[in-house]
């Protein structure tokens, strides 16, 4: 109880920072408030500033809890006059995009959904799962909850429409040796890697494929039926069977996407259950008439907003950043938004046509929000249940650790760093990031230790911390004096791109993989840089020992102890990350090892050969006529790779194909 009460003494009162009375326009507008380090925490808007604003510095007793923790977690707020509603939606919505506030509402959650996506770009289109950002030349169809829902999809569509699926390493080896895949024996694929079909009858496939995707399915079941029973007539009974099959394989997929509109409506339906703190959103994607596909999240409520103001936040962050194919030309929705015209006028500017945006009053259209809207309280439901063990769990664990070190606050962002290499040799870092107890994965780094400190773990981990915050006060330094700063400083945004800065943000917590030796390294890079409001520990694999600097002996935790296990899930992730870019660099260097030192021969004639070829091994099987063939290669140069590959025996062993790697190296993984 004693922390709690040091805690509540030490909230900021929303009366330091209040704008003086007369100074907040009564016009439209955005505000922002921000904390102590002048970091953006909440984004909103309102029709007049003055009212909304107030309202915000009014009795602490009746806020709304978020609303409460916002403004005590805030130390200055500042606001942009615009011109008209529509202004209003467009600079939230780049606001939030941009600063990412902790106190918005948050329409995402920690994954990306699948959509069944078509590569018509390329010459042989490809159907194939496929998540993230929307790319030009692909036709998507989705998205959907599941992954494997897309693939049994497939399994029942491949028969009828037996386009390509493979990636192109293996489209481009079946063409090399002749022989297609597994998939083009059995009758799911034309194999146009061998010459089966040709471009434009592959074309044709994919084209039936997207039409029936697209909700022209009856159409395709009269031709598949005309078609059987013209084989059936001319006695070409095996052909008219086959058909018979196709026929019974769409059907099937048929039925996995139940008709909710026989007009072939294009719509999202969207519906909410919520409480006083949180709110469930689902949404049906409905295609042509069918339901192609099902989201949903749960977010954090900031103020006491109501079904209208979830909607705009709704539409503002799910359509504000998608393409204009995405949005569909009706969102039927529970309730209106108060500037609905507003909102409707914006997303049919992205579109590029009109958009209707209303409430189902009767009818199919009602029915189905009703089905939407008993979904949404299920998983509101499930949520709740989750959410109680997790949350109890994370707070415990964030005191535990508190107690433990003798923190003065809960580690609310705690970074891990560890060092992975073998013998000395490509030596790299991680710095893996959690924030309230989860894995933020978009705050992760990767460094490239280049120092010449061969197996020396401490000098490597002292690289990598000292790089880390050297650029966390070079960033601090741009900005000046964090507390004092203005409206217009933007601390951790890139005035030249816009975009965040890494390493902006000091964590509250750094955690080490190491014992004594490891901690020791860290607090001397800490102190000569001057930085003494960021708390330091170790964490030793053999007896899960945490080992704080200064101290003679570790500290030992309970085995079952909440703070031990985040302790051990943040030591663990840092040192799974730090593995995977030690493969990749690894891999990359035994790739071309066999060919660094060839006369001739730079980086890009390098990758040109192990393009062509695969493999080092079977480049060292090729004659000097076979690597003449490949493009920008002559006969002098191809007979001094064969004598060099071919002086190599019983040297160090070659990387085969499957360690061939082509993921680019980065600072940065999302």
């Amino acid at each position: 109880m004693s922390y709690t009460r040091t805690r509540l003494e030490s909230v900021p009162a929303p009366s330091t920072y209040r704008p003086a009375p007369g100074t907040i326009p009564d016009s439209p507008g955005v505000y922002r408030f921000r904390d102590a380090r002048a970091r953006v925490i909440y984004v909103g808007k309102a029709k007049s500033l003055r009212s909304r604003l107030s309202s915000y510095f009014a009795d602490p007793a009746g806020l709304h809890p978020r609303t409460y923790q916002m403004v005590t977690s805030a130390s200055s707020v500042d606001w942009v006059v615009v011109g008209t509603e529509v202004e209003a939606l467009q600079l939230e919505y780049t606001w939030i995009k941009e600063y990412d506030p902790r106190f918005n509402v948050r329409y995402r959650d920690d994954k990306s959904y699948p959509s069944l996506a078509v590569t018509l770009y390329e010459e042989y289109p490809r159907l194939q799962v496929m998540r993230g950002p929307k790319k030009k030349g692909v036709r998507y169809f989705g998205p959907y909850s599941h992954a494997w829902a897309i693939r049994e999809t497939l399994d029942l569509l491949l028969r009828v429409f037996p386009a390509r699926t493979c990636s192109a390493g293996v489209f481009k080896r079946a063409g090399q040796i002749g022989r297609p895949c597994l998939l083009g024996y059995i009758g799911k694929c034309s194999a146009p890697c061998v010459g089966r079909v040709s471009a434009e009858e592959h074309r044709e496939i994919v084209d039936d494929f997207c039409d029936f995707m697209a909700g022209k399915t009856d159409t395709m079941i009269r031709r598949l039926e005309r078609e059987m029973r013209q084989a059936s007539a001319e006695l070409e009974f095996e052909r008219a069977a086959r058909l018979r099959d196709d026929l019974g394989a769409l059907r099937r997929a048929l039925e996995k996407q139940a008709v909710v509109f026989g007009d072939g409506t294009d719509a999202d339906v969207v519906a909410f259950a919520e409480d006083e703190l949180e709110a469930a959103v689902q949404v049906f994607h409905v295609r042509g008439g069918r339901v192609r596909g099902q989201r949903g999240w749960v977010v954090e409520k900031v103020t006491d907003v109501t079904t209208g103001e979830l909607v705009e936040q709704f539409c503002l962050q799910v359509y504000g950043g998608e393409s204009g194919e995405a949005i569909p030309r009706e969102v039927l929705v529970p309730a209106l938004p108060t500037d609905a015209a507003a909102l409707t006028d914006l997303l049919s500017e992205v579109r590029g046509a009109r958009v209707s945006l209303r409430v189902p009053q009767r009818g199919d259209k009602r029915a189905l929000m009703e089905t939407v809207q008993r979904n949404a309280e299920q998983a509101f439901t499930q949520h709740k249940l989750k959410r109680a063990s997790d949350l109890t769990a994370r707070s415990r664990a964030l005191a535990e650790i508190q107690e433990a070190l003798g923190l003065d606050e809960a580690p609310l962002r705690i970074e891990c760093y560890d060092i992975s290499h073998v013998s000395g040799t490509d030596v790299v870092g991680s710095m893996v990031v959690f924030e309230d107890g989860v894995a933020r994965k978009s705050e992760y780094r990767r460094f490239a230790v280049r120092g010449d400190d061969g197996i020396d773990d401490t000098a490597s981990l002292a690289e990598v911390l000292r790089r880390r915050f050297v650029r966390y006060l070079d960033a601090r330094a741009e900005t000046g004096d964090l507390e004092q700063s203005t409206a217009e400083v933007r601390p951790g945004i890139d005035p030249t791109t816009g975009r965040p800065r890494k390493f902006t943000y000091p964590p509250n917590l750094v955690v080490v993989d190491g014992g004594a030796p490891q901690v020791a390294a860290a607090a001397r890079v800490l102190a000569e840089l001057g930085i003494d409001d960021v708390a330091l520990c170790g964490l030793a694999k053999r007896l899960e020992e945490v080992w704080i600097p200064g101290d003679d002996f570790p500290l030992v935790l309970p085995r079952s102890s909440e703070g031990l296990y985040l302790l051990q899930r943040v030591r663990d992730e840092a040192h799974r990350f730090a593995i995977t870019y030690h493969r990749q660099k690894r891999s990359k260097r035994m790739t071309t090892s066999a060919l660094d030192g060839i006369p001739g021969l730079g980086e890009a004639r390098r990758k040109a050969l192990l393009r062509h070829f695969g493999s080092v091994r079977k480049l060292k099987a090729a004659t000097a006529e076979e690597i003449a063939e490949v493009p920008g290669f002559g006969r002098r140069t191809a007979e001094a790779v064969v004598a060099a590959l071919g002086g190599e025996a019983g040297g160090a062993p070659q990387a085969t194909s499957g360690d061939v790697d082509t993921v680019e190296e980065g600072t940065q993984v999302r």
